[in-house]
């Protein structure tokens, strides 16, 4: 608590940020449409790394690759879904103050909940290691250093872009959001070097289409893997205590600018999920290389069919990616054990429960591949009991207040919690059959 009221001191940038809120949904109008949404951005900037985390890459890449522009309509839907969620997520945290894992704490059997910790535990891992996998590879790809370098060089930088939190949410929230900007950027730079086809890109975004069983699996791929349990925890806990307000007015108000705030850094992550997808199509599938399935191969490959720049970006890119999304699952680590456990744990403690596995199996030179395969497992195992807790606690008046969802809500959202559960069992089923 005396953290809490240290970072909202009414000098510091917290404190002027969440005067302004109040501020603003008291009424007092700001002129610039875009003051009055400032103090609000934020919290899903940081939930929606989850989306562009180094294991998109593979997918995004291979699918391009391999079939084109065609799955591109995949990406549009999924994070759609995702925006659903994730907004449900934030609105918890806002009706109720109190984020996901805590409301399973609650309101589940002590049983229950045990078994719920370890394993959102082991997701919160699951995610780091591919996280770190992916920043690691960055700084290979960029430095030349060994793998076992690059992951200590992931983990330092975690903790010292954890440290800001002592600053308050704000300096958290705006490094996060300029290493998005850059992973954009980088994006930017590859379409434009690349030259897409922008008719085939508007239709393929828009109209749904297969061709075989394997085009099937990569969409269940994209579409199955999109929501990751450990953003769904994190969102509701970034607007637990952000901005306190009372009365259903100013909460409605504060949930209505909460949803813009996840369209925006939701609908970036869609575009930069489509640019992955669009650069490996214009690039590698029109070249006639489409079997590039791994981040190594196209990262090679890319150097000398768009030119050395090309190749750096996108190593900067991954880095980004890498760092920021590490970042964010060991921040959603602390939020699961704390939540689950209501235990005072050392913060540096619940920080390297989480980032130690990524470590280990990096300085044991574990195969990559397999691992990612391995990791893969955990998640698609643990995202039904983030999904489905979500949904039931959102639809219940008891818990949400005036925040309720709506009949026609918690169909939507019913509807989409059963598609991206059976998409990662499918999945899951198909690793298994598979290996």
């Amino acid at each position: 608590m005396k953290e809490r009221l240290r970072r909202e001191r009414p000098g510091s940038r917290d404190g002027r940020t969440v005067q302004a809120a109040q501020d603003i949904l008291a009424g007092k109008q700001k002129k610039n449409p875009l003051s009055r949404l400032l103090p609000f951005l934020g919290p899903a900037f940081i939930a929606s790394v989850a989306y562009v985390d180094p294991g998109n890459f593979a997918t995004n890449i291979q699918s391009g690759a391999k079939y084109g522009y065609m799955l591109l309509w995949v990406i549009v839907a999924s994070n759609l879904m995702a925006m659903l969620l994730q907004t449900l997520s934030a609105k918890l945290g806002i009706a109720t103050g109190n984020n996901l894992a805590e409301h399973c704490r609650m309101h589940f059997s002590k049983p229950i909940v045990f078994a719920m910790w370890i394993l959102m535990e082991l997701v919160a891992m699951a995610t780091d290691l591919a996280e770190f996998l992916g920043a690691a590879l960055g700084f290979n790809l960029l430095l030349g250093v060994p793998l076992w370098l690059g992951g200590l060089l992931t983990a330092v930088a975690t903790f010292l872009i954890l440290a800001l939190e002592r600053y308050g949410f704000r300096p958290l929230e705006a490094v996060i959001t300029v290493m998005i900007g850059v992973i954009a950027s980088c994006y930017l730079v590859e379409t434009f070097l690349d030259r897409p086809d922008w008719a085939n890109v508007a239709v393929h975004a828009v109209v749904p289409r297969f061709s075989g069983t394997e085009s099937v699996v990569l969409a269940a791929g994209i579409l199955g893997a999109t929501v990751m349990p450990h953003a769904l925890f994190l969102h509701s806990a970034l607007t637990q205590g952000r901005i306190r307000v009372s009365g259903a007015a100013k909460l409605r108000r504060l949930t209505r600018f909460e949803i813009i705030d996840v369209v925006i850094a939701m609908g970036v992550a869609s575009l930069i999920n489509a640019a992955m997808l669009i650069m490996a199509a214009a690039t590698f599938h029109r070249s006639g290389l489409i079997q590039v399935a791994s981040i190594e191969q196209a990262h090679k490959t890319l150097e000398p069919l768009l030119g050395r720049a090309s190749s750096w970006v996108f190593a900067v890119s991954l880095l980004a990616a890498g760092l920021s999304s590490a970042t964010v699952g060991t921040s959603a680590g602390q939020v699961i054990m704390q939540g689950f456990i209501d235990r005072h744990v050392p913060i540096w403690l619940r920080r390297l429960v989480t980032i130690l596995p990524s470590l280990v199996v990096i300085a044991l030179r574990f195969d990559p591949t397999r691992t990612l395969v391995l990791s893969q497992v955990v998640l698609s195992f643990g995202l039904p009991f983030a999904v489905i807790p979500l949904v039931i606690f959102t639809a219940d008046r008891r818990i949400m207040g005036v925040l309720r969802n709506g009949k026609l809500t918690t169909a939507v959202a019913g509807v989409v919690a059963a598609l991206i559960v059976f998409l990662n069992g499918y999945l899951l089923l198909q690793i298994i059959l598979g290996g």
